[in-house]
């Protein structure tokens, strides 16, 4: 079964030669801190990281916070302090992160699940096999549950019940991250990357292939050396569509058809963030870039974070925040990317994207520890 882990790349790449360093994580250093950053509130869902999953991440619906724990609780929290309003058991081991929306919260497990609760109390609606592990968030759609699979399966199930309503699969190679991208809606398709560096775009009512873009083709001699996975979320704005991949490209594609205005060579595992005007991507090697998104032409680049394992970034208003595998959350200067703020989330890996809502961040580390941030004015 193909359920290949970061952790036995990391080690890979360790043994390709006796005389090969594996790059050690920048050292934070003090800086002046020029933005003052609360810790509105904590909370915790449990269920510390087993060994090869990811760590969860966080969806914001409202004024509610849905989170879910590896131990199988699923729980809602109040954006405004973090109170507890319900939590659910699943008994389940869950790996993808939650899906949801005012009616319905989904999530994915290790055995290859979709469980559907209620948004309002976390009673338990559904549950249903979609046959392959669910490393990432469901997108919850008007009209379909859209999963996608380790095995290569974009995979459609009915809100009502959750039975299939269509799939879309791609080939995977034998080699891949373990991880695997989120799917996104926009408009009436549904956009999502592969492990073979191909960006898709399928028709949310029956699963039709719209298009299908190579963005990060393999390259190489070796398995290794060909790995081209497009594990992060796609961003979609306007008429484009935005991708990154490992040891790859960015790029930016035509919603419509799938075709490539442009590209770059630079390589990603985390994924990238959008504001009017630029993007922002965390390197594979620890690297904040920032890109003008109509060209990509790269405006800045931050590297004191090399090495430290970054989630993909986020905007909060005139701020790039990027958290890190120690727990700690950098807030960066949106116009030149300077540092000019660090608090601590926990002492664990943050993994998945810090989440905005409004003037909050809310952060969940690899533990189970949920925390929300406001930068002062």
């Amino acid at each position: 079964m193909r359920r290949i882990a970061c952790a036995v790349l990391l080690l890979a790449l360790a043994a390709c030669s006796k005389d090969t360093e594996v790059n050690p994580p920048a050292k934070l250093v003090d800086f002046r801190q020029t933005l003052a950053v609360d810790r509105v509130w904590d909370a915790n869902v449990g269920g510390g990281e087993p060994a090869l999953r990811l760590g969860l991440g966080v969806t914001v619906v409202g004024e509610q916070v849905f989170a879910a724990g590896h131990g199988g609780e699923v729980v809602a929290l109040a954006l405004a302090n973090g109170r507890v309003l319900w939590q659910a058991k699943t008994k389940a081991r869950l790996t993808g992160s939650t899906g949801a929306d005012a009616a319905l919260i989904a999530v994915g497990t290790s055995e290859g699940d979709v469980i559907a609760l209620s948004s309002t109390d976390g009673k338990e609606l559904w549950r249903v096999r979609v046959r392959g592990e669910v490393l990432s968030a469901p997108l919850v759609a008007p009209t379909a549950i859209v999963v996608r699979t380790v095995d290569g399966r974009l995979v459609a199930l009915a809100r009502e019940d959750g039975h299939e309503l269509w799939s879309v699969e791609q080939q995977i190679p034998r080699l891949t991250l373990r991880g695997v991208a989120a799917p996104v809606l926009a408009g009436d398709a549904v956009v999502c990357g592969f492990d073979n560096g191909k960006v898709v775009g399928a028709s949310l009512r029956d699963g039709t292939v719209l298009w299908e873009t190579a963005v990060a083709p393999p390259r190489g001699r070796t398995e290794l050396e060909r790995l081209s996975d497009i594990d992060s979320r796609v961003m979609v704005s306007g008429d484009n569509v935005f991708a990154v991949g490992f040891q790859g490209r960015i790029a930016m594609l035509a919603l419509d058809t799938g075709q490539i205005w442009w590209s770059r060579d630079l390589s990603s595992y985390r994924g990238l963030a959008l504001d009017n005007e630029s993007l922002y991507v965390a390197t594979s090697e620890g690297d904040v870039v920032a890109m003008t998104s109509r060209t990509g032409g790269e405006t800045w680049r931050q590297k004191a974070l090399a090495y430290r394992g970054l989630s993909a970034p986020v905007v909060l208003g005139n701020y790039v925040v990027v958290a890190d595998f120690e727990g700690y959350v950098h807030f960066l200067d949106r116009s030149n990317g300077a540092v000019v703020a660090r608090v601590k989330s926990g002492g664990k890996r943050v993994s998945n994207p810090p989440v905005v809502s409004g003037d909050m961040l809310i952060v969940i580390n690899d533990d189970g520890r949920v925390s929300a941030f406001r930068p002062k004015a």
